[in-house]
């Protein structure tokens, strides 16, 4: 309760915990401290190299951990070159250092470090994951996740919290994946902009904790900030099977508690349901598409990799033949679990059914290996499925639980799995926590640590620095893009595009790519200028880069629609101006090579003015501007890097 009486849900409870500045009304700028970082290797170069820039002896926060996942392929030097720098850097700074193949850092973290209560920042969108055992776990920019690490608060706006009420269990065949996919096709992937989607109701009981992971890890595909479950007894037998069991807290809303919004789930009357290309929100029954022939099947990835979850699709295939049409992966989420799916049989399962079993990393998730054929659906358990996010332009990727999955592969086609008969019983398996923990690398003590040369290869080179924002914004239209435009748009998967990531000129050579291959060109050669998009611009993914890359071609401003969270962030943090049309009806006549003027720019930011005037090749365009102070001492100082070396923020330990 709060001082006044009123009852509290847990999300405000764990906001009140760890706020240090501001107030809690949705909307309003507010400061928080954090209590564990998360980094995986392809947004930790930037994060690092910025940390570093910082000046900072040690890192501030009581966990981080740094995650090699992403990157593993090694193509080339550039990989091998990226995990040495960040090794290095992690042993200097104070960092837990998760080796290649030790599993994916959502899963490691949910089974080694997650805890109720604690706030954890990640710079990786999927950072949400660890929400299933009651942390406010928020992905960020690497910048952002750097200046926390320094010690400073993490800012944001304050959420408003959807409450989602689960009533009864879940029928047969029908999993946590669906869940998910139905608040999708209720939210589609731009409604859940600005909330916190909390767990209430008799339901959340009979989900386990990885069941609750698969959840919170795809919630940041309806926009939202992120979602948290109740610390239960679900979540206690979770960390005693893990052997942390000390960290277990019980934690839950108020009873009576009031939300924003209230979402009703019943979950005895959900089906199984997919999403058809290209966007998770593009959610229909699997009975829709029944029949659907089909080239490949993929378990695995950031989501649905758990060992039940394995389990489920080796015992389907157990009482079957894998359809000889069908390519089947499985991606396991963690050392730990490659190791239960081992001493179960698990493997021997789906190895015998005809699976290519994959080391556990992002892989083909990210579009690291197992590219389908151009055209040809392949129906997978991943949480996206943006256009050429797999690896293959012009894809046909479906997203499903693992049982739909399952059926999928042994008939050949999308099949609901309903029309298997009843589902196989899985056995409880014998788990050795230890396995990934062995591959933990602990940092030297600080004096030990100052010592530790940081190796940087000749593929790691630092960001440009951001420019304060100008009072006038002159210069061209370099591209005009749709509406749900991604991050991996701006900075592509795939084994050879993210090994770019450390070097940001490289990396800005691929920007739009599929869009217009000339884009990073005509932007160079046009002196930089504006990048105008339609709805959620910037959707997807944490990385920062796709901020850089612009900043790096000299984009000053972009002009949206809307934008998503993280990304709209970033352009902030490296001091790039993200404005919206006043009337959306003006997108509609913005060509590219136009010549714009946004005047007033700067007193516009620092008068704290909602609007500003522009003109496109003379035709006057009203554009709309909302920022929070800090957004707007960050674009008057040329970021958050600078702003902080300015001196402008005290740590949260002072």
């Amino acid at each position: 309760m709060t001082k006044d009486g009123t009852a509290r849900t847990l999300t405000r409870r764990l906001l009140e915990a760890h706020l240090v500045g501001g107030t809690l009304t949705p909307g309003e700028e507010i400061d928080l401290a954090v209590d564990q970082i998360l980094i995986e290797d392809v947004t930790g170069t930037m994060c690092c190299l910025q940390f570093e820039a910082l000046e900072v002896d040690r890192c501030e926060v009581p966990l981080a951990v740094m995650y090699v996942d992403h990157n593993t392929l090694q193509l080339d030097s550039r990989d091998m070159e990226a995990h040495r720098y960040l090794k290095a850097f992690s042993a200097r700074f104070g960092l837990l250092y998760s080796r290649p193949g030790n599993g994916i850092s959502h899963y490691v973290h949910l089974e080694r470090f997650s805890s109720p209560g604690a706030l954890l920042l990640g710079a990786d969108s999927h950072t949400t994951a660890a929400g299933a055992v009651g942390s406010l776990a928020i992905g960020a920019g690497g910048l952002e996740v750097a200046v926390a690490m320094a010690g400073y608060p993490f800012s944001t706006a304050c959420p408003e919290v959807v409450g989602v009420q689960l009533d009864g269990e879940l029928s047969e065949w029908v999993q946590a994946k669906d869940v998910i996919l139905e608040l999708l096709r209720r939210f589609g992937v731009r409604g859940g902009l600005g909330k916190i989607f909390e767990f209430t109701g008799d339901g959340v009981a009979s989900l386990s904790a990885t069941e609750r992971a698969t959840i919170c890890n795809m919630i940041v595909e309806t926009g939202a900030t992120t979602a948290v479950f109740p610390s239960d007894e679900r979540v206690r037998e979770w960390l005693v099977a893990q052997d942390r069991g000390d960290a277990f807290v019980e934690l839950a809303a108020d009873p009576d508690a009031d939300y924003d919004a209230l979402e009703v789930i019943d979950l005895t009357a959900l089906e199984p349901l997919i999403a058809k290309p290209h966007s998770p929100g593009n959610v229909v029954p699997v009975a829709e598409l029944a029949g659907t022939k089909t080239a490949q099947v993929c378990v695995g990835s950031s989501v649905n990799s758990s060992y039940e979850d394995l389990a489920v699709v080796a015992a389907v295939l157990r009482s079957g033949t894998l359809s000889p049409e069908i390519q089947l992966t499985v991606t396991p989420g963690s050392r730990q679990i490659l190791d239960t799916i081992a001493r179960s049989g698990v493997y021997l399962d789906l190895v015998s059914a005809g699976a290519r079993m994959l080391e556990p990393v992002c892989g083909p998730c990210i579009g690291v290996g197992q590219a389908p054929a151009s055209g040809l659906p392949s129906v997978r358990t991943f949480n996206r499925n943006f256009p050429g996010r797999s690896g293959t332009t012009g894809d046909e990727v479906y997203l499903c639980s693992p049982a739909t999955a399952a059926a999928t592969a042994l008939r050949g086609e999308i099949t609901d799995p309903r029309t298997l008969g009843r589902p196989p019983e899985i056995a409880e398996a014998e788990s050795d926590p230890t396995m990934s923990q062995r591959q933990i690398i602990a940092p030297p003590e600080s004096a030990e640590a100052r010592r530790v040369e940081v190796v940087r290869g000749e593929s790691i080179v630092a960001p440009p620095p951001g420019q304060p924002v100008p009072e006038t914004i002159e210069g061209r239209v370099t591209i005009v893009v749709g509406d749900d435009i991604s991050t991996g748009d701006m900075a592509p998967d795939g084994a050879i595009g993210m090994s770019l990531w450390s070097n940001i000129a490289e990396c800005a050579t691929w920007m739009f790519l599929r869009q217009d291959p000339e884009f990073p060109e005509r932007a160079l050669s046009w002196g930089g200028g504006l990048i105008v998009g339609g709805h959620n611009y910037g959707q997807g993914s944490s990385r920062e880069v796709a901020a850089i890359a612009p900043l790096h071609l000299g984009i000053r401003a972009v002009i949206a629609k809307s934008f998503a969270r993280i990304h709209r962030r970033n352009l902030i943090c490296q001091g790039i101006l993200p404005l919206t049309f006043a009337a959306e009806g003006d997108y509609e006549q913005v060509t590219m090579g136009q010549t714009w003027q946004i005047h007033g720019a700067r007193h516009a930011v620092a008068a704290g003015l909602e609007s500003l005037s522009a003109e496109a090749d003379g035709a006057p365009v009203p554009l709309e501007l909302s920022f929070s102070a800090r957004e707007r001492r960050m674009l008057l100082a040329g970021g958050l890097l600078e702003l902080v070396r300015q001196g402008a923020f005290e740590p949260v330990s002072q």
